[in-house]
């Protein structure tokens, strides 16, 4: 079992950044306001997904995976971190251009059938955006455990120092979490991980989460989130460093490997609706049976 209390640490864990990705491998939407939504994520998460697929082939989101050949992300191809977006939640449109290029496309959200035929040729293969409102298009493709990701500050800064030539923005990009929990040492986030048949409640404001596992990691972190260039010796300096820098308190089984990082969740339908804020206070509340 995990020892949760640190008394010799005194700051309060605060929420010091939310961040979505409204379209699945695309770029970030930073808000200071997120709401929990029906599914259990944050609103505008991993709404969108580009998939291999014409807009006229079938697909269903409840019986596919997010990690499945049908997805054009960092897994299937290194061609889509060079595309730029920028998301309006207002307008309902994606602006796109391509790294290094000075010439931007905005296209409708609704109406995706531009979108669509821009995509199609710079993957040079058929492709189309799909909407999936409920529990968002994520890789785990869990609904127990589909709720935002966790991370600290500080452990996104050690992670920056073991890599001379990356910086913590950079990091943030390749690990693409969606809660940044301030005011903590390094991996605090294991702290709500137990083990197997058990999980960790939190609070952020008035939300309740639960943390379930470690997120064992892809190709994507090695990869440079502007130009897709893959640093052939990430992973194994990852694990390495993860193993030497292992809190003495974590005992969790959930930890197989050390290829893992940051902690996914799920919110309990009781809490869909509420909202998270930055600012607000962060707290352990117990460790509890969870059977997924």
């Amino acid at each position: 079992m995990i020892v949760h209390a640190d008394k010799f640490h005194l700051t309060v864990p605060t929420l010091r950044r939310i961040t979505t990705y409204p379209i699945k491998a695309l770029d970030p939407h930073e808000r200071t306001v997120g709401q929990i939504t029906p599914g259990g994520v944050i609103e505008h998460d991993r709404e969108y997904a580009i998939l291999a697929k014409d807009a006229t082939e079938p697909y269903d989101p409840e019986t596919e995976s997010a990690s499945s050949g049908d997805y054009i992300n960092g897994k299937r191809t290194d061609a889509v971190h060079r595309v730029r977006s920028q998301f309006d939640p207002e307008a309902r449109t994606l602006t796109l251009r391509v790294q290094g290029e000075t010439e931007s496309h905005t296209f409708d959200l609704d109406d995706r059938r531009e979108l669509n035929r821009w995509l199609t040729d710079y993957f040079d293969h058929p492709a189309s955006v799909r909407q999936y409102s409920a529990a968002g298009h994520h890789d785990l493709h869990k609904h127990d455990i589909s709720g935002p990701s966790v991370i600290s500050t500080a452990t996104l800064r050690t992670v920056a120092s073991w890599y001379p030539k990356i910086g913590i923005d950079s990091i943030r990009r390749r690990f693409r979490a969606n809660l940044e929990i301030g005011g903590v040492p390094p991996f605090w986030e294991d702290r709500l991980i137990a083990d197997h048949g058990q999980a960790v409640s939190f609070r952020i404001g008035a939300v309740r989460l639960v943390g379930v596992e470690p997120c064992e990691r892809c190709v994507v972190p090695a990869r440079d989130p502007d130009t897709g260039a893959k640093d052939e010796d990430f992973a194994r300096t990852f694990t390495r460093k993860r193993r030497e820098t292992r809190p003495e308190w974590l005992e969790s089984d959930r930890f197989d490997n050390y290829f893992r990082l940051m902690t996914v969740t799920n919110v309990p339908q009781s809490e869909w609706g509420k909202t998270v804020r930055v600012g607000d206070d962060v707290s352990i509340i117990e460790a509890h049976a969870y059977e997924q």
